[in-house]
């Protein structure tokens, strides 16, 4: 079919097109041979979700689920936790519409109308932001459906309402940002903002749990009766969302033409500038270049010395590094919460913290180790400089950790004023946990753009899970030392170690 250039579905095409592209690379790399073993794999996955899914509704649902308080609070609560996550990804998202997008020189100096582009990108969004969630809270929908009728199938409308919503507000939280304080610090106040968001309402849930209930669940505070009873009347419009997710088609209608109204309009109001601002952030980059000369006077330093202050330094310029790693940070706000809350108690939270503590090191830890080894831009500058490949390995190695060591050490610090052997076992469990994912990184190294940080794990399906599965069982080490296990302690270990060999095994043999 021949559609009109420049047209709205002729740009609609031409998004999905990439959209397809850049997703199929990231899921199987440029490789066929990968799409079966995927399919496979996410039949698995989808299949596992629904039956851990069945686990949580079965016993809720066989009963029937009517509209009283405590069904609305749990509904309300747990759809707020994954609208959060919407809007903080639906802002990460709109912003790369601005700055992340290498084609908008082409279009932008061609007769097409930027007004049309901007609508399509942000429709874009829109639906990556439902399409994600909607597979994401399908198993819990799908069970919900299956035993207490099909009007719980109305919740995929809740997704679209909020996928639409969360847009709009990206939108308009980015518009106000260009205009507050403009392109160049736009992109950077964003990540902030978008990380808040998403880790905000999550901490925030969290941290009322552990100071009026003492539990880490999120779901013990939408399941205590003193909130049950502070909630205003089943009539509210609060409880909009999950009566409509409820089957009530009055109530998913208003959402529906609330949160789509809300998507055009600031689609129609932000569209006339997008040309502007757009053009206006493609030109940092050379704004950015023009640095002015350090006042500092050269000092003499070693070799790994100057390698570990350029690492440091990268990590500070990278443009989305924030978005990519302080949420990680911010999710250990709680557990620093729940030490505070059990200070001076020796078995009480630690079985929850240092697990916690042990998974965020390795998660942490394989992002940086991943920005500091492959994704490298000045590899050819740096492999041709006359300093020996070990030097550089051991330069990068080390400023990973050292930043690793500053996020963890104040956290470390008040485990030990309660219980030092409590912050001994963290911190040797953190140290393996990060050295096992930065040495996976350093095995399955590849010469990669910084820029492709969010498709790093294409590289290697075997690094991907080898790092995930050793920092689970690190985790699992640490856990059981705190809770007095030492001697179990030693299985978790033992596999954490045997997956590193499996890794070493399977990592690419190198001249």
């Amino acid at each position: 079919m021949n559609l009109a250039p420049a047209s709205l579905p002729w740009f609609a095409r031409h998004e999905l097109i990439l959209a397809w592209r850049e997703l199929v690379a990231m899921l199987t790399g440029g490789s066929r041979t990968r799409s079966i073993g995927l399919v496979i794999f996410l039949v698995i996955v989808v299949i596992v979700l629904h039956l851990l899914a069945y686990g949580v509704v079965a016993r809720w649902a066989r009963g029937g689920i009517a509209s009283d308080a405590q069904s609305l609070v749990m509904l309300t609560g747990t759809g707020m936790l994954f609208w959060t996550v919407m809007l903080s990804q639906a802002l990460e998202a709109v912003t790369r519409v601005y700055y992340g997008r290498s084609d908008l020189d082409l279009i932008l100096s061609s007769p097409a109308s930027s007004r049309r582009l901007f609508a399509i990108r942000t429709g874009a969004v829109a639906l990556t932001s439902i399409a994600l969630t909607g597979l994401l809270a399908s198993p819990l929908i799908n069970m919900l459906a299956l035993f207490d009728g099909q009007r719980w199938l109305a919740a995929y409308g809740v997704v679209i309402a909020m996928g639409a919503i969360s847009t709009a507000l990206s939108v308009g939280i980015t518009m106000v940002l260009f205009r507050l304080v403009g392109p160049r610090q736009t992109r950077f106040i964003s990540q902030i903002v978008a990380a808040i968001i998403g880790a905000g309402f999550v901490i925030g849930v969290q941290a009322a749990a552990i100071l009026y209930y003492g539990d880490f669940s999120r779901l013990a505070l939408f399941q205590s009766q003193a909130i049950i009873d502070a909630a205003p009347g089943i009539d509210s419009p609060l409880w909009l969302l999950a009566k409509a997710a409820m089957g009530d088609g009055a109530a998913l209608l208003t959402m529906l033409i609330l949160a789509l109204g809300a998507l055009v309009l600031a689609i129609v109001a932000s569209a006339s500038s997008y040309g502007r601002l757009a053009i206006s952030a493609a030109g940092l980059s050379h704004v950015a270049s023009q640095r002015r000369p350090s006042a500092r006077a050269f000092q003499s330093a070693s070799q790994r010395h100057v390698l570990r202050l350029k690492e440091w330094r990268l990590l500070q310029r990278d443009p989305w590094l924030l978005s990519q790693t302080l949420m990680q940070i911010l999710y250990l706000v709680p557990p620093a919460l729940l030490l505070w809350m059990n200070f001076g108690d020796e078995a009480g939270a630690f079985v929850v913290v240092v697990p916690v503590l042990v998974m965020a090191s390795g998660q942490l830890a394989g992002g940086l180790a991943w920005l500091a080894i492959s994704g490298e831009d000045a590899h050819d500058l740096v492999v041709t400089a006359p300093v020996s490949p070990r030097t550089i390995l051991v330069a990068k190695i080390e400023a990973v950790l050292t930043v690793i060591a500053i996020v963890l050490t104040p956290l470390l610090l008040l485990m030990a004023l309660s219980s030092p052997v409590m912050a001994l076992i963290t911190a040797i469990c953190s140290i393996l946990s990060a050295g096992s994912a930065t040495a996976i990184q350093l095995w399955f190294r590849v010469v990669a753009k910084r820029s492709m940080f969010r498709r790093r794990q294409v590289a290697s399906r075997a690094a991907t899970l080898s790092e995930a599965f050793a920092s689970i069982m690190w985790a699992a080490t640490g856990a059981l030392l705190a809770g007095g296990g030492a001697l179990l302690a030693i299985a978790p270990a033992m596999v954490a170690l045997l997956v590193l060999v499996v890794a070493r095994l399977l990592s690419p043999r190198r001249a």
